[in-house]
């Protein structure tokens, strides 16, 4: 999912408290992290749930992959929404792998693929039948394990196993 435009002054706060947190009482850091993890993985389920009801299904091609700086690999995906406009991008829910470091995923290219777009704003679509439950799932499972740590840990008891 990409944040970084519409909440940076969001992310500055959250990066200022965990920073003071870090140093005051980490405990506490790793709590807000948590909830951090936490909020982002609702957000992914409300926008996957909103998109399965309002969105609009459609055929695109893999044009390509696109690689971040560690290695993983995102599919570059062009779709023509409705009224007859192209859209080229990446999916906004995307998960990858380690595996995804090291195959090539040329015999991908040009192959059709399924989306499901948001017609209000078509650059925001997701790959249908992809691991986005995966990602979501797994961002709810680190969140709760941060926060029952430290909530254990506030309450005086030790969380180590």
């Amino acid at each position: 999912m990409n944040f970084n435009n519409k909440y940076w002054g969001l992310q500055i706060v959250f990066a200022i408290l965990v920073i003071f947190f870090m140093f005051y009482n980490p405990i506490i850091c790793i709590l807000i992290i948590g909830i951090a993890l936490l909020l982002f993985a609702f957000y992914g389920i409300w926008f996957v749930n909103n998109l399965n009801k309002n969105g609009i299904e459609s055929t695109g091609k893999i044009v390509s992959y696109e690689s971040d700086n560690e290695g993983y690999k995102t599919p570059i995906i062009e779709f023509t929404i409705a009224e007859g406009k192209t859209f080229l991008g990446r999916p906004y829910i995307h998960g990858s792998s380690d595996l995804d470091k090291f195959r090539t995923y040329n015999q991908n290219i040009n192959k059709a693929v399924k989306i499901i777009y948001n017609p209000k704003s078509p650059e925001k679509f997701i790959l249908k039948g992809s691991t986005n439950g995966f990602v979501i799932f797994f961002l709810i499972i680190v969140g709760l394990v941060f926060i029952y740590f430290s909530v254990i840990n506030l309450m005086g008891y030790n969380a180590i196993f």
